[in-house]
């Protein structure tokens, strides 16, 4: 069984309508899919519905933007309730927060220079309740500044750039406490992948563990070298923690990511769908998703 634990679609900014998404993962000989937009579960009934159609297994899942010491740190949750109000209530300031921070990016890349309008970002984000930097730098290669995202980012958006604009998000455990009590399964993204790996070390990892339930952690992704993966999953074991592997595919937006290029093992979904079950009984308030299995 292959299993890829962390998608994006348009929703957010990946660049595929959920059912391509869907409909491409299928047709990468994927079995199950989560989808884990940033910040939002806009996207779930549509892949819901397409995982019907198309017979591939379905896990809805938010990927939530955190900050820990003025790191930018994500945390994967899935089969949680998106309207748990404390919950739906950060991820809503969160999204407000990278929306209003796009006019400040575009007149900071306008003092440098570079061509641009809001207009043209808002032109890019189709389907998404919350406009950010991916967008700005998809607006940036339809102008004919960069090549591709990966060029603006380096150029012009990323952290110490001439556009980056920081926006609010939530501290990690703060995080990890809303999800499990919306009854969902807490997972951190790629610990040591872009600027994660400079807090979230084996003792940030173990007391987010031990002191906010934090279940697991991503391991087999692109972003981890051969090394870090080793490395990570003897912090995994050691913990007593799940160990999961994605793509984290956003379509046309992130080169080598293709579906499939990382799965979980069915061991580790396994334990992922048992700890969801614990987790949904403990929060007897939260209306929780189920994932489809067909």
């Amino acid at each position: 069984m292959r299993i890829d634990l962390h998608t994006h679609s348009n929703r957010s900014d990946g660049t595929d309508p959920v059912a391509v998404l869907l409909a491409h993962a299928q047709e990468s000989g994927l079995d199950v899919i989560a989808l884990t937009d940033h910040d939002t579960a806009d996207g779930w009934t549509e892949g819901r519905i397409a995982a019907e159609e198309l017979g591939i297994g379905f896990v809805p899942g938010i990927e939530i933007s955190c900050k820990l010491n003025g790191v930018s740190v994500h945390l994967l949750s899935y089969l949680l309730d998106p309207s748990y109000p404390a919950l739906a209530e950060e991820l809503r300031i969160v999204r407000e927060g990278r929306t209003d921070r796009i006019p400040s990016i575009v007149a900071r890349l306008n003092s440098v220079g570079v061509p641009l309008t809001v207009d043209e970002v808002l032109a890019q984000a189709t389907g998404t309740p919350s406009v950010g930097r991916p967008h700005v730098a998809d607006a940036l290669v339809a102008n004919g500044t960069v090549a591709n995202r990966s060029e603006a980012f380096d150029r012009f958006l990323a952290d110490g750039r001439a556009g980056h604009v920081p926006h609010y998000a939530i501290e990690p455990g703060r995080a990890i406490d809303l999800v499990r009590a919306a009854g969902g399964v807490p997972i951190i993204a790629h610990p040591w992948g872009r600027s994660s790996y400079k807090v979230m070390n084996q003792d940030t990892i173990a007391r987010l563990v031990q002191d906010h339930g934090l279940a697991g952690i991503e391991i087999d992704h692109q972003d981890h070298s051969g090394p870090s993966r080793t490395a990570l999953h003897a912090i995994a074991d050691d913990l007593g923690i799940i160990a999961t592997g994605s793509s984290d595919h956003h379509g046309a937006g992130k080169i080598d990511h293709d579906l499939g290029v990382n799965t979980t093992d069915p061991e580790q979904f396994e334990r992922l769908l048992e700890v969801a079950k614990e987790n949904a009984t403990a929060a007897p308030d939260a209306q929780v998703p189920e994932a489809y299995l067909p």
